[in-house]
């Protein structure tokens, strides 16, 4: 085995190999002694894991034997003993790096072992997936093993109640989808009382696909949204507008960027078309906003490659899977732009109450581990945000997959027939293959081709999703056809039917050259799985959106200059590297547009960590008066610093620093500007606290504690999460526009740090202000509860999303006139009082 590896891996691999074959000796070398145990032996060495651990050995002392004893059970329990490389997956796993096996090697069975070892401390282990059938799959058919060796499982589904969720995350193994383990910590920090939480703290994950969802979806947002009416007129007018512009002459746009912009002759027509004399004026910002939205989705966004239209709703297809991702909601109005587009009803925007990216939430994990088929190309992304390795394990069978260069023809029209004739040859000999696909309409244009040349096929795209792993599993079958978008069915295994080895194995055909490589590779893996035959092929044009979009007219031309027609392909390594080279770079722009985005998140991430700190103290704390008086002294300083600033103190404004605490803090009849004049800075703010104080016994000592407690915690709550929403909707428009920054010769990044932390500091003091506001002044009735600021919510992710029930602002009961008298009973105006 030794030997093998040196040959297939180079040293920077080795080294860590190396390490890893040592321990997965040790292992090997248990396996007869662990044989002879019986069944109620080997279960019951879970508690006697436990034991070890409490009275200090560490995990890594418990590794060998553990590891031996998962082997050993899933062999009796499921059938299947883990081969050496599945054991060195196993332990990269545990060190917290991604195993970078390939498809068919047995990752899940592989994860069974580190995910065992770590739930030995009762923490909790997380397995995470793409989706719920795989993750329901897993927990099922895994599930057997770690009860057999006394372990509880859970599943975490969307939908599920707070209890079945709680239930599920005390499991000592817990799977579920990445979406949902973020969504149910977002939630967590919005709840009102501790018992509704449903999440442990984060101990340990083992991310399945690793590379896309730590990659692919680092981009995408997981936010919490509520609904912010506005009227649909707006889109509708944009969208007719829009509609009357030609390409060149009104806009121009950028296909590598996906970029519209209107041009001089465009934006004259919209003054024109709207009426005004300025488009560019700030009175027209919303127009504006609406009108570039509008562009961008009759443009950059394509029907059936971008979203789908179902039963009269507009279905966001994922660019990486060709899944559709119902319920979900491209963000800052461009769902309704392409709503207004296809004459759909259009839905209301949506407001954020609360968000996390996958990148920061998955670094909140005491340790992380991945697995993966693909994951060496993004190795220096894993490495700078997440600290993890990625260890490239050796297949169990030599890889015996011919992986043919790839074909380029002059148009798609001659691509396409190509590929129905490769298709039709290989279907005619029994031969299975597999069709990749990147958006859904190539998928669907190739299934009519097919269909004329009388091959039977099936077509896995986002519109018929729910067949998924049904059709994949089957698609290795003696003369299937299959279609698939991009990786649909990942993490489902191809196996080859009766037959099929002997005509070649399983056939790839990918139409298109993804732009990252990685989509490429988990495409040709599909083949030759354990040592089984395959063979792999990429057909190319010169119109392929890739091609296009990096200089592919020079090699147009030479194709044109020597005659060559759509029947005569090129099959050039150089062209391959090419197109290789074209994916680096493009692959380059994403890590730094997710660098960029992770810089900017993390300015939030600190903020957030601070505020949901502060609201997890607040409702598991007993007695909140000794916080809430640190506020109120907080808030009577810089009162004090506000009003008596100056250095001549007959210059200070104690008139106004008293108004300032009968409308804030206590009554006239409590202290006068007599009480204040002639002292010191110090001694007004103490008599002032001490004032306060003895005003809150007395509200104390007629409301009673008990209820005073409740009180307090419903004052702080509410404070805190209104100002909190609030300044999530600051901080986003101020990332929307930082850019602009750098016109004046400023770091955008720097600028957006600072001011957001100027914001937060703003937040903090008027958070102190509100809480000892409304503690001292508030009239406290019998009818007391905790009420959430936002009622119900909606799930959204990567700007798009999942519903569940709309979020409502908090409305007030009453509206109270600018001189009616103040309802707290102060006998103000509440102008000058709780209306200042």
């Amino acid at each position: 085995m030794r030997e093998l590896l040196k040959k297939v891996f180079g040293d920077g691999n080795q080294r860590q190999l190396k390490n890893l074959e040592k321990i997965a000796d040790e292992i090997e070398a248990l396996e007869p002694s662990i044989q002879l145990l019986s069944d109620h032996e080997l279960a019951n060495k879970t508690e006697s894991f436990k034991e070890r651990y409490q009275q200090g050995e560490s995990l890594d002392d418990l590794l060998a034997e553990a590891y031996a004893v998962v082997r050993e059970a899933a062999n009796r329990v499921l059938g299947m003993r883990p081969f050496y490389v599945q054991l060195l997956g196993a332990i990269a796993m545990h060190k917290g790096d991604i195993a970078e096996m390939k498809t068919g090697e047995g990752k899940t069975l592989a994860s069974t072992m580190p995910a065992y070892l770590n739930a030995i401390t009762g923490k909790g282990v997380h397995i995470i997936t793409v989706n719920d059938y795989l993750a329901d799959r897993d927990a099922r058919e895994m599930g057997e093993l770690y009860q057999f060796l006394g372990l509880t499982v859970g599943f975490n589904q969307n939908g599920m109640s707070k209890e079945d969720k709680r239930e599920a995350y005390l499991a000592d193994i817990t799977y579920g989808t990445n979406n949902e383990y973020g969504f149910d910590y977002l939630r967590d920090n919005m709840v009102l009382y501790k018992e509704q939480m449903v999440q442990r703290p984060l101990h340990f994950a083992i991310i399945d696909e690793v590379d896309s969802i730590l990659i692919d979806e680092a981009r995408t947002p997981l936010i919490i949204s509520g609904t912010a009416q506005k009227s649909a007129n707006l889109y509708q007018q944009a969208n007719a507008f829009v509609r009357t512009l030609q390409n060149e002459e009104d806009y121009t746009y950028d296909e590598k960027s996906k970029g519209v912009q209107l041009t001089e002759e465009g934006i004259n027509k919209a003054e024109g078309f709207f009426s005004i004399e300025n488009l560019f004026d700030l009175n027209h910002v919303t127009l504006t906003h609406h009108i570039n939205q509008a562009l961008k989705a009759h443009v950059a966004m394509q029907r059936d490659t971008d979203y789908v239209v179902e039963e009269d709703q507009v279905v966001i297809v994922d660019q990486f899977t060709g899944r559709l991702m119902k319920g979900r909601r491209y963000s800052d109005g461009l769902h309704q732009a392409i709503e207004a587009k296809e004459g759909l009803q259009i839905q209301n925007e949506s407001m954020t109450l609360a968000s996390i990216t996958f990148q920061n939430y998955f670094r909140m994990y005491e340790k992380l581990a991945g697995m993966t088929g693909t994951a060496k190309t993004e190795e220096e992304e894993f490495r700078n945000i997440y600290a993890m390795d990625v260890v490239a394990i050796p297949t169990n069978q030599p890889i015996i997959r011919e992986d043919k260069a790839d074909l380029i023809y002059k148009s798609m029209d001659g691509k396409f027939k190509a590929v129905v004739e490769e298709i039709k040859g290989r279907y005619e000999k029994g031969q299975p293959v597999l069709v990749g696909t990147v958006a859904v309409e190539t998928s669907e244009l190739i299934s009519k081709l097919l269909s004329r040349a009388g091959v039977k096929h099936n077509v896995l795209n986002a519109k018929n999703h729910y067949r998924e792993a049904e059709i994949i599993e089957n698609a290795g079958q003696p003369k299937a056809v299959t279609i698939a978008t991009n990786m649909a069915g990942r993490g489902t295994d191809i196996k080859l039917g009766t037959g099929v080895t002997e005509v070649g194995g399983l056939a790839v055909i990918g139409t298109e050259r993804h732009e990252s490589r990685r989509i490429d590779n988990q495409l040709r893996g599909r083949a030759g799985r354990q040592g089984d035959p395959g063979v792999t092929q990429f057909y190319l044009s010169m119109e392929d959106e890739l091609m296009r979009r990096f200089g592919s007219d020079n090699m147009k031309n030479m194709m044109e200059r020597l005659g060559m027609d759509d029947t005569q392909p090129i099959e050039s390594k150089m062209v391959s590297r090419a197109v290789e080279s074209a994916q680096k770079r493009v692959e380059g722009n994403n890590f730094d547009a997710r660098k960029t985005i992770l810089s900017y998140d993390d300015v939030l991430r600190q903020q957030r960590e601070i505020i949901y700190k502060q609201r997890f103290d607040v409702i598991d704390s007993n007695n909140l008066r000794e916080i809430i008086e640190q506020m109120i002294q907080t808030t009577v300083e810089s009162a004090v610093d506000t009003y008596m600033a100056d250095e001549v103190p007959e210059n200070w404004n104690i008139s106004g620093l008293t108004e300032y605490l009968h409308g804030t803090l206590i009554e006239s009849d409590w202290i006068t500007e007599d009480d204040l004049n002639d002292k010191e800075k110090d001694e007004v703010i103490d008599l002032i606290i001490s004032k306060v104080k003895e005003k809150y016994d007395q509200k104390e000592e007629e409301l009673t504690p008990e209820k005073m407690r409740e009180f307090e915690k419903v004052i702080l709550l509410r404070t805190v999460d209104t100002k909190w929403m609030d300044h999530i909707d600051q901080m986003d428009q101020l990332r929307q526009g930082i850019h602009l920054r750098a016109y004046g010769q400023n770091d955008p990044l720097r600028e957006y740090q600072m001011e957001g932390f100027a914001m937060f500091e703003q937040m903090v003091a008027a958070i102190n202000e509100e809480v000892s506001k409304y503690v001292m002044k508030a009239q406290i009735r019998e009818n007391l509860k905790r009420e959430a600021v936002v009622k119900d919510t909606q799930a959204v992710s990567g700007g798009n999303q999942e519903k569940k029930k709309v979020k409502k602002p908090f409305v007030k009961a009453q509206t109270v006139g600018r001189n009616d008298p103040c309802p707290c009973g102060s006998g103000k105006k509440y102008k000058n009082c709780h209306g200042r």
